[in-house]
C-alpha cells in the first residue's frame, strides 16, 4: 500500500529518520538471545512467544516493566541488563538487503538520523557494521526522557537537525513507531504489514524511489 502524496519529496525533504531494528537490520534473533541470557542469569525460563514479540517492539526498561513490574525480579533484571555486554549478539544481526547502497543514496540527498528504543548499543550497532558515516544524528532512549511510542526520540532528531516535522520522514516497522511518528507530527513510512503505515513498503531498498531520490552520477576519475 502506497500513499506518497503526504510525504515531503525533493528539496522539501530535509531529514530522513530511520528506526534500527526491523528497518536497518533483522535483529529479532539477536534481541531474543540477549534477553534470554538475562533471564537465564535470573534463573528464569526463556521468553515465551509474547515476550519475543515485545522484546522487538519495546525498550529494555519497558520489557522488564511488562514482565516483572511490581515483583522482586524487576530491579534485578534491570541491574543485570545494565551490566550485560551486547557485543556477542551483533553476530546474530542481519543487515537488510541493499542496506549500505541505500544509505549512501539517501545520505547523498539529505542528512540521516537514527531514532531507536535502543540504549547503550546505539553507537555499538553502527560501529560494528561500519555505518557511522551515514548518520549525522543518533538518538536512543538514554538521550531522552521517554522511549517510543512517546515522540521524544523523533523530536530530538528534529531539534538537532533544525528541521520542522513536515520536512522529515520517519521509517519504522511497528505500531510503536507509527504512534511515535504521529505524536511527533512526522510523516510515517512503514516497512512490512505489521508497521501500521498507510504508506508502506517492503524494505529499505524501496525508499529512494518512493522519496524521489535519484541515483548519484558516478564519480569521474
Amino acid at each position: 500500500m502506497n500513499d506518497a502524496n503526504a510525504l515531503p519529496r525533493g528539496d522539501a525533504l530535509r531529514l530522513i529518520i530511520l528506526d534500527c531494528d526491523g528497518v536497518l537490520f533483522d535483529s529479532f534473533d539477536a534481541n531474543v538471545a540477549f534477553y534470554d541470557s538475562i533471564l537465564a542469569a535470573l534463573g528464569e525460563p526463556p521468553l515465551d512467544e509474547r515476550g519475543r514479540d515485545l522484546c522487538h517492539r519495546l525498550s529494555g526498561p519497558q520489557l522488564w516493566d511488562h514482565l516483572y513490574g511490581g515483583s522482586a525480579l524487576h530491579g534485578r533484571a534491570k541491574e543485570i541488563a545494565a551490566r550485560a555486554d551486547y557485543t556477542p549478539f551483533y553476530a546474530l544481526m542481519r543487515p537488510m538487503a541493499a542496506l549500505e547502497e541505500t544509505l549512501a543514496r539517501l545520505s547523498g540527498h539529505c542528512p540521516l538520523a537514527l531514532a531507536t528504543n535502543r540504549g547503550r548499543t546505539v553507537g555499538g550497532v553502527l560501529q560494528s557494521f561500519q555505518l557511522e558515516r551515514y548518520f549525522a544524528i543518533r538518538v536512543g532512549i538514554l538521550d531522552v526522557p521517554r522511549p517510543k511510542p512517546a515522540p521524544d526520540v523523533l523530536l530530538a532528531c528534529l531539534e538537532r537537525a533544525s528541521v520542522p516535522a513536515d520536512a522529515a520522514v520517519y521509517v519504522g516497522d511497528t505500531l510503536v513507531d507509527r504512534d511515535a511518528a504521529s505524536a511527533a507530527g512526522v510523516p510515517y513510512i512503514g516497512i512490512g504489514e505489521e508497521s501500521g503505515g498507510v504508506c508502506r513498503i517492503g524494505g529499505i531498498g524501496e525508499l529512494p524511489s518512493l522519496l524521489g531520490i535519484a541515483e548519484r552520477a558516478p564519480t569521474v576519475p
